[in-house]
């Protein structure tokens, strides 16, 4: 099943708080339906009150791209989330994964013990359990989780609602084979986040050493053109070919496909 196209912004507080104040507002006026805020401690403000701020400010689905697991215990983030869907009227997603790369050593100057990778993946499940024991049977907080290996791939079949492939340079064939092999359920939504428009890449969402002649010259799913008609083309392409629905892009991009927004989503 075809789903409809919609399309979320990843929003980091980069600027003076009026400033983004402003972008949100903006954003929001362009049609797409999500505002989402990385998980970076010590260099962003919190997930929570800032998404708290945004809700202030629009009707957007606000979310998470994406909790990073290893940073609070499992019903640390569940409180969250909760809390955060239940003040937000439902308009909240939690996006969780297993930690970026080189999040060991992150974790390391914070003082925080480094969990082998499959005990982080128990950290995600349980995370989600208390999210929906948390919720009751009357409310359902979305679940997007980023995976790549079998086993988080397996787990995001079962309790997740959006799933989006944490990718770097693999190439459109590889993940046209991931994607292939991943959809057993025709209700989960496959989610691509594309940090690389032409030759900028967007703050938080991929190393600040990405090279995007490299992405290019991969054929990599991470990287569109910068002028807006060609990455509309690329957008029918990938969720003809592949099934991607919701694309994630940077804020600084978020005016400029405005246009390929308006025209898309919901169809």
């Amino acid at each position: 099943m075809t789903k409809p196209f919609r399309f979320g912004v990843v929003a980091p507080l980069m600027t003076d708080l009026p400033t983004w104040r402003d972008r949100v507002r903006r954003i929001a006026d362009s049609g797409y339906s999500t505002l989402l805020v990385p998980d970076f401690p010590l260099t962003q403000p919190a997930p929570a009150p800032l998404l708290a701020t945004a809700a202030t400010l629009t009707d957007l689905r606000m979310g998470t791209w994406v909790y990073a697991s290893p940073l609070r215990a499992p019903w640390l983030t569940a409180w969250e989330a909760h809390s955060l869907s239940r003040l937000t009227d439902g308009r909240f997603e939690m996006g969780i994964g297993t930690g970026r790369p080189g999040i060991e050593d992150e974790l390391r100057d914070k003082g925080v013990l480094a969990a082998p990778p499959s005990e982080r993946l128990g950290q995600v499940r349980e995370t989600i359990e208390r999210l929906r024991e948390l919720d009751g049977p009357d409310h359902h907080t979305p679940v997007a989780m980023a995976v790549l290996g079998p086993k988080a791939r397996a787990l995001a079949a079962e309790v997740a609602d959006t799933v989006t492939f944490a990718l770097g340079d693999q190439s459109r064939t590889e993940v046209t084979r991931l994607a292939h092999e991943f959809r057993t359920a025709e209700n989960l939504e496959l989610a691509l986040a594309v940090p690389v428009i032409g030759d900028y890449v967007a703050p938080h969402m991929a190393p600040p050493d990405t090279d995007p002649a490299a992405l290019r010259a991969a054929d990599a799913l991470t990287v569109l053109p910068d002028d807006p008609a060609a990455a509309a083309d690329e957008i029918h392409r990938r969720r003809e070919e592949i099934g991607f629905s919701y694309f994630i892009f940077g804020a600084d991009f978020a005016e400029r496909f405005a246009p390929i927004v308006a025209e898309l989503a919901g169809r």
